[in-house]
């Protein structure tokens, strides 16, 4: 009975609201109790990011609705998704980089969410107020450089970017990726997929989500206005020119 008492008040001591008969409960209703407690806690082993500024940051750009349906529901979902799909597997806990590789010829549902997840962290810190257009070459040179030998000029870059982002068929993501020596290309995906998958050893530095719920409530069907938007208004060079700098240093892991 002691052993009981004892340990019914630690318990109560850490959950006051709920438990506050505890004291009146048997020893396999305090177990069941507990086990609830242990699947809770296991239930948020991915949490959805914060996104790195106001609601209505972005605005006139992406308006504060777009955003809390993006990143409120479908970002939450996606998380919330993956959450309850690695519960209790192996790949529970693993890094979200680790799931997205062994998930992407195994599992598709798990594969789909963890990317998602993993691509919408990722596209928020594209993005910035006052952002976008030609990047400052006096605070980006290594960046304006490579763009400037792998392009010709940042011209090419804008319009090879947008191609891929207005030609992505259905859902997608357009991307500019990096190797290991800072050449860049451009790219584009569909669906969940990413460059972790899709290009092997190409690392992504910029992302634009063209998935219609990204834009569809600001700009309807007219995608590449949206597209432009991104590029001339929101683009975050702080954030490609960081992750340019890790792509080429081989030494240190990268992740979004």
């Amino acid at each position: 009975m002691e052993h009981r008492f004892t340990f019914a008040c630690a318990l109560q001591r850490q959950y006051p609201p709920t438990l506050s008969t505890l004291n009146h409960l048997t020893m396999q209703q305090i177990i069941s109790l507990l086990s609830i407690f242990a699947v809770a806690a296991h239930a948020a082993t991915y949490d959805l990011p914060p996104l790195p500024f106001g609601l209505s940051a972005l605005k006139p750009m992406i308006s504060k609705n777009t955003l809390q349906i993006h990143h409120g529901k479908h970002h939450a979902k996606y998380v919330d998704t993956l959450n309850s799909l690695v519960a209790g597997t192996h790949l529970e806990n693993q890094p979200l980089e680790s799931i997205i590789k062994e998930s992407y010829k195994s599992n598709k549902s798990i594969f789909n969410n963890a990317a998602q997840a993993w691509n919408h962290s990722f596209y928020w810190q594209c993005m910035k107020p006052k952002g976008g257009g030609t990047p400052d070459e006096s605070s980006h040179k290594q960046l304006c450089d490579k763009i400037n030998a792998s392009f010709g000029s940042y011209a090419n870059f804008r319009k090879q970017f947008a191609e891929a982002a207005n030609t992505a068929f259905g859902s997608g993501w357009a991307w500019l990726v990096s190797d290991r020596k800072g050449n860049l290309s451009v790219t584009k995906t569909i669906g969940a997929e990413n460059p972790m998958v899709a290009s092997g050893k190409l690392i992504p530095i910029l992302t634009c989500d063209v998935w219609e719920h990204a834009y569809y409530l600001d700009y309807a069907n007219l995608r590449p206005s949206y597209v432009d938007t991104f590029l001339e208004k929101l683009v975050n060079w702080e954030f490609v020119a960081e992750n340019l700098e890790r792509a080429m240093d081989s030494g240190r892991n990268w992740s979004c």
